[in-house]
């Protein structure tokens, strides 16, 4: 049986997903054609494929994404460009470690949704369609090239020059 608990887990962490995909895009832009740019299009290209199984997961429960929350997501994406300012400027560098940490806190979270999930896939049959080892695996591969990134950038803000 599927709870509307459960339901609106999912949905919070699909709407998550859609608020990193947007940063993502913007951090893609600031970068192009510079060493980050692959590093962010890469990582976007692993969070819409966690995105996915996601949505598919959502659909085979037989449940409907979330409109309101996605677009609370992409509103909230926008609203964080006033804090997280990115340029490749020296002032640009603050927004860069605040848009990684940011990445780096959803990546964490994903992982956890992951853990929870495969937690309770056995005593909720309709769970059991994914492999949240491997989800899990990828999650920690994916926070760990993102701590690696964010520490980088805190050497560079933080250090007194």
């Amino acid at each position: 049986m599927v709870t509307n608990d459960l339901v609106s887990y999912l949905n919070d962490h699909l709407a998550g997903s859609v608020g990193a995909l947007e940063l993502l895009d913007r951090l893609v832009k600031t970068y192009e054609g510079k060493p980050l740019e692959r590093f962010f299009k890469d990582l976007r290209g692993d969070i819409q494929e966690d995105q996915k199984k996601l949505e598919e997961l959502i659909h085979k429960l037989g449940e409907e994404e979330s409109a309101v929350r996605n677009a609370g997501a992409w509103i909230l994406e926008k609203l964080s460009r006033a804090k997280i300012r990115l340029s490749e400027s020296e002032e640009g560098d603050m927004g860069l470690f605040l848009a990684l940490e940011a990445l780096a806190l959803g990546i964490t979270g994903k992982r956890a949704l992951w853990r929870a999930l495969a937690s309770v896939s056995e005593m909720v049959p309709s769970l059991a369609r994914l492999n949240y080892a491997e989800l899990e695996t990828r999650a920690t591969e994916q926070a760990g090239r993102v701590e690696a990134k964010r520490i980088e950038f805190a050497r560079t803000v933080f250090a007194t020059k």
